[in-house]
């Protein structure tokens, strides 16, 4: 790793794998150091200096002085050499010696001492990546599909157009206290890869008379009131797409009725209450102020890398593919999709509950150099993404996974889990949701997931309703809740069935009104899956099949295990319990800081 450099300068230089998308202000880090001693010394208010942190992405946890530093990756991309550093920082400063992938494609490092993250911002910052704005009520990391530029189906490369929006709203007086946070996604396509109806705002490519734009959505988010986003422009030119954006976000800004109530206060709550059309007046009219004649200078915004050049050539020594190797084959199918560039493809690495430890981030850059031109790229579902693999590298690459334990098959099937952390780390957390994803991944390797049907089905989790393991959007999903039993708390989750997320038009799914034990999730799972194989119609997919039937039958199923908790004794202690957990349950929520 690089020598870390003088605080006291303004930006990093860029790492020698690929120039750095955020500018990484080393006075700003002085400055956070400083502040933190402040701080230590009973001269910063708490909450001021929560404030503070948040806006550094240095994010409270459960357990006393220890932090979440929350690490932006705009459009998921990352170089080899940023995924060496992540892994020496995940061996210097996290106790569990991993990060963790997220549903925003941040990387995240759980249970860091405060004193530590100035170091660690050093740290990363020497290969130009940053923590600033990770959280706070910011424009959050900005998201895109990680085929973005490969894709077979895409109207033009979104990637820099991501980057520049990230670009324009780091540091911008706009977005440092807005009412809530502002999440952001672009897509490619009308297929909408990147899953722009559940965003603050969202851009789908479009091409229009010859010339590219944007459709731009805006007021879509999950948590607590699930909200599709609304259109606001079906057509923005490229040129125009961040005025529009600002406009909005100004707008946003000034609403005083959201900051009444952090809880609702996100920007679907002003559409709600001022509708869409009467927003998309108030953008017009924006549009018109003095602010919005000031030149966007987009192409110095532009973070354009030309990947294709740093592709590897086709290889001499190539390992020729197997032939009936099932495991491979497997993997093959449910990983691995062509470019539109002849030759190449995408390969996909299903992270189990987005954890990576210490030692495997460095195998991981190694393959990313020898396989895919130095760089990958983070997805939604908590994956990581290698593009540019040659077609007759393809076995190569499996067998490189397979070294460090990660050729595991079934991206994006019922057997890619994604999770929160849960009450591993986060104050909001209900129940322990990686636990779960464990559990779940657990039952599902002991049945026959060879069903289509069974197979194409997704699961998310969330350790309580605020999704950030996006379970609304799930065709099963799972979030933390609490039951009442004869012997005290148990801990339960309540369940979303036929929400859809990525195999067609985002939506929210139903509400299962009966809460099922932790334990007996598991359980549940296997039985909602055996009732719908039993009962469905020829080729009825999941969710057509609960369109048909409606959510009665679960609820048939579930509800009288509320009843059936028993006493806190020794037959029924573990289902007072969570998943890996050695203690009785026990609601312990602390004060969140999404909404400081």
């Amino acid at each position: 790793m690089t020598t870390s450099v003088d605080t006291k300068q303004t930006e990093w230089a860029p790492d020698e794998e690929g120039a750095r998308v955020l500018l990484v202000s080393g006075e700003e880090i002085a400055d956070f150091e400083a502040q933190k001693e402040r701080f230590r010394a009973g001269e910063f208010e708490e909450t001021a200096f929560m404030r503070f942190r948040l806006r550094q992405g240095v994010y409270g946890q459960r357990q006393p002085d220890r932090q979440m530093v929350r690490i932006k990756a705009p459009f998921g991309g990352l170089t080899a050499g940023q995924l060496e550093v992540l892994g020496e920082v995940c061996e210097k400063y996290a106790p569990l010696k991993k990060g963790h992938l997220t549903t925003r494609e941040n990387v995240q490092i759980h249970h860091v001492p405060l004193d530590d993250c100035p170091q660690l911002m050093r740290d990363i910052g020497d290969v130009g990546l940053s923590t600033r704005e990770a959280c706070g009520n910011t424009v959050r990391n900005v998201v895109a599909h990680p085929t973005a530029g490969v894709s077979k189906d895409e109207v033009f490369d979104v990637s820099p157009y991501a980057a520049a929006y990230a670009r324009y709203f780091l540091r911008h007086p706009t977005t440092q206290n807005m009412p809530r946070k502002s999440k952001t996604a672009f897509s490619g396509s009308e297929t909408d890869e990147a899953m722009t109806p559940f965003h603050d705002m969202g851009f789908i490519a479009r091409e229009r008379d010859g010339k590219q734009g944007f459709k731009i959505v805006v007021g879509g988010g999950l948590s607590i009131m699930p909200q599709m986003a609304e259109t606001l422009s079906e057509f923005v030119p490229v040129e125009d797409y961040i005025r529009h954006a600002e406009a909005a976000l100004r707008i946003f800004n000034r609403q005083d009725e959201e900051r009444k109530n952090l809880m609702r206060a996100r920007i679907k709550y002003t559409i709600k209450r001022l509708g869409i059309e009467k927003f998309r007046e108030m953008v017009e009219e924006e549009l018109k102020g003095d602010w919005a004649n000031k030149e966007i200078d987009l192409e110095t915004l532009l973070f354009i890398e030309d990947e294709e050049a740093d592709a590897p050539g086709v290889p001499d020594d190539a390992t020729p593919e197997p032939v009936g190797d099932a495991e491979y084959d497997h993997w093959k199918a449910t990983s691995v999709e062509e470019q539109r560039q002849a030759g190449f493809n995408v390969v996909f690495v299903r992270i189990e509950r987005g954890d990576i430890y210490a030692d495997q981030w460095k195998p991981l850059a190694d393959i990313s150099r020898e396989f895919a031109g130095g760089r990958v790229r983070i997805d939604q579902q908590q994956n990581l993404v290698y593009r540019w693999v040659r077609t007759e590298s393809l076995y190569d690459i499996y067998l490189a996974l397979k070294e460090i334990g990660m050729a595991a098959s079934g991206r994006e099937t019922i057997r890619d889990i994604v999770t929160c952390p849960g009450t591993d780390s986060c104050k909001l957390g209900i129940t322990s949701s990686m636990g779960l994803n464990k559990a779940l991944g657990e039952k599902l390797d002991t049945m026959d997931l060879s069903d289509p049907g069974v197979s194409n089905i997704h699961i998310k989790a969330s350790g309580c309703p605020n999704s950030c393991g996006q379970h609304h959007v799930a065709n099963i999903g799972f979030h933390g809740a609490v039951l009442k039993g004869e012997g005290g708390q148990v801990p339960a989750y309540e369940l979303f069935i036929a929400g859809e997320s990525t195999d067609g038009p985002v939506r929210v799914g139903n509400r299962v009104r009966a809460r099922v034990p932790a334990k007996r999730a598991p359980e549940a799972l296997e039985m909602i899956l055996d009732h719908y194989k039993a009962n469905r119609n020829d080729g009825e997919e999941f969710n057509a099949f609960v369109d048909r039937v409606g959510t009665q039958p679960y609820e048939d199923m579930f509800s009288p295990w509320k009843a059936e908790a028993g006493p806190l004794d020794r037959e029924h202690i573990n289902t007072y319990m969570d998943w890996g957990k050695t203690v009785v349950y026990k609601l312990e929520r602390g004060e969140g800081e999404c909404a400081v």
